[in-house]
């Protein structure tokens, strides 16, 4: 009994083979002429192309570890022209486009976020007549070898009536909104992280300020990064939108989904801002609990140095007294003893309350809870 082709399997070995090692850095879904789904694996763009020539439409994906030589000599062999993954790599920007007339590239950005560590990686999709090919980084792009999984299905309800440019286009367009679903998991994974931190600001014994401080630093950082690579999505699928490429189809109901894709990454564009200015707003009212803070220690620190002045004044002026008195210049007897003591008792009376009503009347008295 004969294979399937959706589970023939190609042999890996040839001499353009990418890796030999672990699962197959490639994959080909598509649609044979007669709508039967097909689906194979291998290390080699070589190892398609008799499948390519029997399918309508058809999605290719490979993971390479050199995204300029491996991606360059791959889009070659499936048919692409010279220098295009170079022209789109060249840029150095998250985002770009590339329009050919009778193929099309584009560059996404796809965010990976582990706790506030925001990485960004390319993503290559090449687009020509009947084929479209994802390039990628191994082992630091994931999200395609899932979609591979179920793409022969979404490829099963492609209408067989459509033109070669709606077929594409709704294959691509499935391509954009994967990588921007996966990508809107990133703004879910900091704010988990926001969480935690309003749960120690919560805490009895409060948090430890530079510790706070440090994590809220951290996620603004990282949500600016995560800001970054939304508006990269967001260019690319504007330019995809607008740019009437040859390879995109014109049909309003094929383009409306591209708007529904650009309206998505808005919106969370719009979340991320609203959570950097509730960030900054954590910030301000972060610094301002330890103003307060700082100011209650202060207010008690010239509560204490006020009763220290009157404290200070009322040992002052009777030893002030004494100390004259003592002096040569007054003979002092123990007759002198009666009125010497009320002497110094009236003065330290009067000094004490003298000092108490100068320092209340100037306000250098505070309450120790103002």
């Amino acid at each position: 009994m004969k294979d399937t082709p959706s589970e023939r399997r190609p042999v890996r070995s040839s001499r353009d083979t990418i890796s030999t090692a672990g699962d197959p850095p490639g994959v080909c879904v598509g649609l044979l002429t007669g709508g039967k789904p097909v689906r194979l694996y291998g290390t080699s763009p070589a190892e398609f192309i008799p499948t390519l020539t029997k399918t309508s439409i058809a999605w290719v994906n490979f993971a390479v570890s050199d995204l300029r030589t491996d991606g360059e000599r791959i889009a070659t062999l499936l048919g692409f022209g010279g220098s295009l993954v170079e022209t789109l790599l060249a840029s150095g920007n998250l985002s770009e486009y590339e329009d050919r007339d009778s193929e099309l590239g584009l560059l996404l950005p796809v965010a990976r976020v582990a706790e506030l560590e925001v990485s960004v990686h390319p993503l290559i999709v090449l687009v020509r007549e009947g084929l479209v090919l994802t390039l990628h980084e191994e082992k630091k792009v994931n999200r395609m070898a899932r979609m591979a999984r179920y793409a022969d299905t979404f490829l099963r309800k492609i209408p067989a009536n459509l033109n070669p440019q709606d077929t594409v286009t709704i294959v691509l367009t499935r391509i954009l909104n994967e990588n921007n679903d996966r990508n809107f998991d990133g703004l879910r994974s900091i704010e988990e992280h926001g969480v935690r931190i309003s749960g120690a600001l919560l805490e009895k014994k409060g948090p430890n300020r530079e510790e706070v401080g440090r994590q809220i630093y951290e996620m603004k950082h990282a949500l600016i990064a995560y800001l970054d690579t939304l508006w990269a999505s967001l260019d690319v699928i504007q330019n995809l939108r607008h740019g009437d490429a040859e390879m995109v189809s014109d049909d309003e109901t094929l383009l409306a989904r591209v708007a529904l894709l650009a309206d998505n990454v808005q919106r969370h564009i719009q979340l991320t801002e609203h959570m950097s200015d509730v960030l900054a707003s954590g910030l301000e009212v972060l610094q301002s609990i330890y103003n307060n803070q700082l100011q209650s220690l202060n207010n008690r620190m010239a509560y204490v140095t006020a009763f220290l002045t009157i404290l200070g004044t009322a040992v002052l002026v009777p030893n002030t007294i004494a100390t004259v008195l003592a002096a040569g210049a007054f003979e002092l007897t123990p007759a002198d003893r009666g009125w010497y003591i009320g002497l110094i008792a009236g003065s330290t009376i009067v000094a004490t309350s003298a000092s108490y009503w100068y320092v209340k009347r100037s306000g250098m008295l505070p309450r120790p809870n103002e």
